[in-house]
């Protein structure tokens, strides 16, 4: 009884371990593919628990989602014979999941072995044997990355189809010390030809803006001189025309009274014409006669007479009488 018991017991045991053998699990983002006597199964399996022969069967997951790579101190020597080192090569890469079959029989399932790692290293040093160490290390160094990428994944295209190169970063690589120190002070001298440069542009920069500065106040005193100048012309050509509306004006003010005094004196004139009558002439006699209002007669006292010359009728007094005597006396 206590044998019977002991085999039902193994016979249990077997089985459970048959059965958690046969259970299996593929996470999300990886591809299953089954191995039998060693021989690669065409069937595959999604993310999920699958069913498989124990002991018999056996399987690995093969990532399809973005994996990154890294290949690590890569050699490589420049066309002038010198050996360097770089650190590491980061290579980001994703399988597509219906190319999982093909690769895995191809190249295993460990295909970035073979087909990511090896490339690596064997594009490399194509690229250093062909380059200088000036070219690697500093000249093309910022086009590893695209070249690098590029060529992979022509390769992978033509080798294996599905496989996928997203990025290649690259980082510096190692160098001899002394050609290392020998960079370094060249960088350094660079860099202070770099300042100078730069203190240069600045200070052309800056003569450059005073320059502009004082073309720009130029300008603007030009333009205020010019504003004022025409602000000044303006005010004369304002008093000319002032000037010479108040010179017409006395102008005609000047003409209207010349011509108003000729009116009158010709009219004047025409009046005293019309008056020189003999009748209106002894009218005058007559006046001027009567204004006299002292008149005396007699043989001593000085007589009165009336003198008709050239110029019209005179009254001569005794004083004129006096002295026309006087006069003959002395001649």
């Amino acid at each position: 009884m206590s044998n019977l018991s002991a085999a039902f017991s193994v016979i249990l045991a077997v089985g459970l371990t048959a059965l958690f053998s046969a259970v299996h699990k593929i996470e999300e983002g990886h591809t299953g593919v089954y191995y039998r006597g060693g021989a690669l199964l065409t069937a595959t399996s999604g993310p999920g628990f699958h069913l498989m022969l124990p002991f018999i069967t056996t399987y690995k997951a093969v990532q399809t989602t973005l994996q990154t790579d890294e290949v690590k101190n890569v050699p490589c020597g420049t066309s002038g014979g010198v050996m360097i080192y770089f650190d590491r090569i980061e290579v980001v890469n994703y399988l597509v999941p219906s190319a999982v079959y093909d690769i895995v029989r191809n190249f295993t399932a460990d295909y970035d072995k073979a087909l990511i790692f090896n490339k690596v290293h064997h594009e490399l040093n194509q690229f250093c044997s062909v380059h200088t160490l000036q070219e690697v290390y500093i000249g093309l160094f910022d086009q590893i990355d695209e070249n690098l990428k590029m060529t992979l994944q022509e390769e992978l295209t033509n080798m294996s189809p599905g496989l996928i190169i997203q990025a290649v970063r690259v980082t510096k690589p190692n160098i001899p010390e002394t050609i290392r120190r020998n960079y370094e002070l060249m960088e350094s001298e660079k860099t202070k030809l770099l300042i100078a440069a730069q203190t240069q542009r600045v200070v052309e920069k800056e003569a450059e803006t005073e320059r502009i500065r004082a073309l720009i106040e130029a300008e603007k005193l030009a333009q205020v001189a010019e504003i004022k100048f025409g602000q000044k012309v303006m005010e004369k050509e304002t008093e000319k025309k002032i000037s010479e509306i108040e010179d017409g004006a006395f102008l005609a003010r000047q003409k209207a009274k010349a011509d108003a005094e000729f009116y009158s004196a010709q009219k004047e004139a025409e009046a005293n014409k019309l008056k020189l009558t003999p009748e209106y002439l002894q009218l005058m006699k007559f006046k001027a006669i009567a204004a006299n209002s002292k008149i005396y007669f007699g043989s001593e006292i000085p007589q009165m007479f009336v003198d008709s010359g050239p110029t019209g009728p005179s009254v001569a007094t005794s004083r004129e009488r006096e002295k026309k005597r006087g006069k003959k006396k002395n001649e």
